[in-house]
């Protein structure tokens, strides 16, 4: 396993394959097709505690923190990571059906808006003073990542299921 902690001098370089996969090269010239990165924690440290993954499932390096990252490497990982992980950040609240649940939710979010329903109270989770995670009916988690930046409306609207 390589570990990087100095961000200008990485341990490994990291490229896009013809084939559309990651090609890892280690310290050792050793060439790892097919690099996966996986999020140790993807909603509350996102940025945070990044493991590079091989084919064969190994670790193959680990990053403290992606900021510290040349940008040709932070904007691989960012691709490869926004393909695994589907989390939209919730902008606002634009309806509610009912202050009961199960209610049926209209929001807009970083990736559109969309509608889903919120089966039950216990599907709101706080991270934070300031941020949520919300389970809808059909799988998807969406974030809210400060409340307080949400505008008024919004935020009445949510207090009510808090």
């Amino acid at each position: 396993m390589t570990t990087t902690n100095n961000a200008l001098n990485p341990s490994f370089t990291l490229e896009r394959h013809a084939s559309g996969r990651l090609l890892l090269t280690d310290a050792n010239g050793r060439q790892h097709l097919g690099v996966v990165p996986v999020r140790a924690f993807p909603i509350a440290a996102p940025d945070e505690g990044v493991s590079l993954i091989g084919s064969e499932g190994h670790e193959l390096a680990w990053l403290d923190h992606l900021n510290t990252l040349p940008p040709a490497m932070r904007g691989l990982i960012d691709e490869e990571l926004s393909l695994r992980d589907f989390v939209p950040e919730i902008k606002r609240l634009k309806s509610v059906s009912s202050f009961g649940t199960p209610s049926t939710w209209t929001v807009e979010t970083d990736r559109g808006d969309t509608t889903f329903v919120l089966k039950g109270e216990e599907d709101i989770r706080r991270l934070s003073r300031e941020s949520l995670l919300i389970a809808a009916g059909h799988g998807v988690h969406f974030s809210v990542k400060d409340m307080n930046a949400l505008d008024r409306a919004s935020r009445r609207l949510l207090e009510r299921f808090l």
